[in-house]
């Protein structure tokens, strides 16, 4: 087993909305250009298109849309079947749940799945605070300075096809680059999925983790919950990030402050 929280929602439909083409831009699963980081897309199957796609949503990048993520959910997160999903998820051992009846029409209509998807292809992101602060922006620059925006890449522009005209076009701050990379042997799971390996994880995209805690009335990141603070999520990162984790750890007390703070006001 590898434990997963549940991660934010919001934004979800511009992501979707990025095009394959500006993701790759961004690939280097071979680290020609020799910045130490190495990027590359997990190709996932789409159930909804029926061939493989490159990933966009969870942990490992295993979901390649939002109608997949979504029917995903329902199946392995509420034990609810759809056209999509349409068998029960009672993983390899679960004996008990195979001999159980079956089949019959999805629990999950079509219908409701894709009014599922179109709300959640509207959460809007929130709106950045105190971005004009001096400590908020030393510490973007600190960010800058650490080479985080290596992998939390601060924009992306969604292609001008979008499923909707209000995602067409739009210039985004997700800081995220939708790639997988290893993170070294402190946080693999060693579960691969898809093409990503048990140390490969997708790059958070860092918009509004500033309000975990106001949101969620606790604060835990990383895909399992083990980091209980900012500083705690940096210090875990590894492999392909370790250089931008010992920058953060050689910074003064000020220094790491301020780029708390940049991370706080996301």
């Amino acid at each position: 087993l590898s434990g997963r929280l549940a991660p934010p929602m919001h934004g979800m439909g511009l992501l979707d909305s990025i095009s394959e083409a500006t993701i790759l831009e961004n690939s280097d699963p071979l680290d020609m250009n020799k910045d130490g980081i190495s990027g590359r897309p997990n190709y996932v199957f789409s159930h909804s298109l029926q061939r493989d796609e490159i990933g966009r949503f969870g942990w490992k990048a295993n979901e390649p849309t939002l109608h997949d993520q979504d029917a995903a959910a329902f199946n392995g997160d509420m034990g609810l079947t759809t056209t999509l999903f349409p068998g029960e998820n009672c993983g390899t051992d679960q004996s008990v749940c195979k001999d159980l009846p079956n089949g019959g029409e999805p629990e999950v209509t079509d219908k409701q799945l894709n009014l599922m998807v179109h709300y959640s292809k509207f959460v809007a992101v929130p709106a950045r605070r105190n971005s004009e602060l001096p400590d908020v922006i030393k510490g973007r620059e600190l960010f800058i300075e650490a080479n985080c925006q290596s992998c939390h890449r601060p924009t992306m522009t969604t292609r001008d096809d979008a499923s909707h005209k209000l995602l067409s076009g739009q210039k985004i701050w997700p800081y995220t680059d939708l790639l997988i990379h290893d993170m070294g042997d402190e946080l693999a799971d060693n579960r691969p999925d898809g093409l990503a390996n048990g140390s490969e994880w997708r790059t958070s995209p860092l918009w509004g983790i500033g309000l975990t805690a106001a949101v969620n009335g606790h604060e835990f990141y990383m895909h399992d919950g083990r980091a209980r603070t900012l500083e705690e999520a940096i210090l875990w990162h590894g492999g392909e990030a370790e250089a931008s984790r010992e920058t953060f750890k050689g910074m003064t007390a000020e220094n790491r402050a301020a780029l708390l703070e940049f991370l706080k006001s996301l």
